[in-house]
């Protein structure tokens, strides 16, 4: 089908399945997960063991102030937003102690289970997992809160797409989405030969080489034209590209060029290539709305992995039969 003499590539947010983040949801979320999975393991457990206090009309009612105290930026909106976060916090703290007394009680072997052992086992499970990251919330809600540092290192943007990160792209209709930053490429007749989910909003220059060297590996060569946009323009990708056998390296300059730079970038085969390397926008418009891969709805990075795995898979089946189909050319008329 394709023999990858020719690549383009190119990089693009796909968002994990959250709701958008804000500090006080994300503690609404903790005190839920938590509180239900306590609810459920005293039901197994002997009566008088494990006593959860039923806290959910006090969060709705916390969240509803934070909300409408965050509209307004008077002294008077201010110091009700502190009040509400301070009980947010200490509803949050409350269950976080509780379910860490839990768990080591549940360690120790000193909770006494009086139904099933394996459903109190599965109730016990999440909390190892849920409470390091509500601890993380509570940080970083008091950081941003008590000493005005927004821009915390790892911060938690949900409890159940841990690997969630913060995108900037400079769109401006989305400045700032939430997923998972992923490099695409593809080679002639539309097949996407290659992806890499990437950690972190890095900048498309890191991504070239890996791209060169990801068809390499699947090809056995080096392709003939290898394009990308501006963002991944640099001298040194220049040079490791033509270092790696490429012919044909397309990239366009950033800022005010050279003559000598204008001149070559005028030239009739590197307007042709930049013309062919606009074809992979279509390619990604295609994967994220026919093939729904503008937010992955598995569960965890593995199940966020398989999710775009499997949509390229897809077009590239529709690809490869659209192929087949122009080369047999119009059925014969009945």
């Amino acid at each position: 089908m394709t023999e990858g003499h020719k690549l383009r590539t190119d990089t693009t947010v796909v968002e994990t399945n959250i709701h958008y983040p804000t500090d006080s949801t994300l503690l609404g979320d903790g005190i839920r997960v938590l509180s239900r999975s306590l609810k459920r393991l005293a039901s197994e457990c002997q009566e008088g063991t494990l006593k959860v206090v039923e806290r959910g009309r006090a969060v709705k009612h916390r969240l509803l102030e934070i909300c409408r105290a965050a509209k307004s930026l008077t002294p008077a909106n201010q110091q009700r937003l502190q009040s509400s976060y301070r009980k947010l916090l200490g509803m949050t703290g409350s269950v976080v102690r509780q379910a860490g007394t839990a768990l080591k009680d549940w360690e120790a072997g000193g909770m006494k289970v009086v139904g099933k052992v394996l459903q109190a086992e599965v109730q016990i499970s999440p909390l190892p997992h849920y409470l390091p990251l509500v601890k993380k919330v509570i940080a970083q809600t008091r950081e941003r809160l008590w000493k005005g540092n927004p821009h915390l290192v790892g911060k938690v943007l949900s409890l159940f797409e841990a690997h969630t990160q913060v995108i900037r792209k400079g769109k401006p209709d989305k400045p700032t989405e939430f997923g998972r930053l992923v490099r695409i490429d593809e080679v002639e007749h539309g097949i996407v030969s290659g992806y890499q989910v990437q950690e972190g909003n890095a900048a498309d220059t890191q991504a070239w080489i890996p791209a060169l060297k990801q068809h390499e590996a699947l090809f056995g060569q080096a392709p003939w034209l290898a394009t990308a946009d501006r963002g991944f323009f640099s001298a040194e990708n220049e040079r490791e590209a033509k270092a790696r056998g490429v012919e044909k390296v397309v990239l366009p300059g950033r800022g005010r060029l050279s003559p000598t730079r204008a001149e070559r970038q005028k030239q009739r085969w590197f307007r042709r290539a930049l013309r062919w390397r606009a074809g992979i926008e279509a390619t990604i418009s295609n994967l994220k709305h026919p093939f729904a891969r503008v937010r992955a709805t598995y569960k965890g990075e593995s199940g966020f992995q398989r999710y775009v795995g499997w949509s390229i898979i897809t077009k590239n089946l529709f690809s490869i039969a659209r192929g087949r189909m122009q080369r047999r050319g119009p059925a014969p008329p009945r």
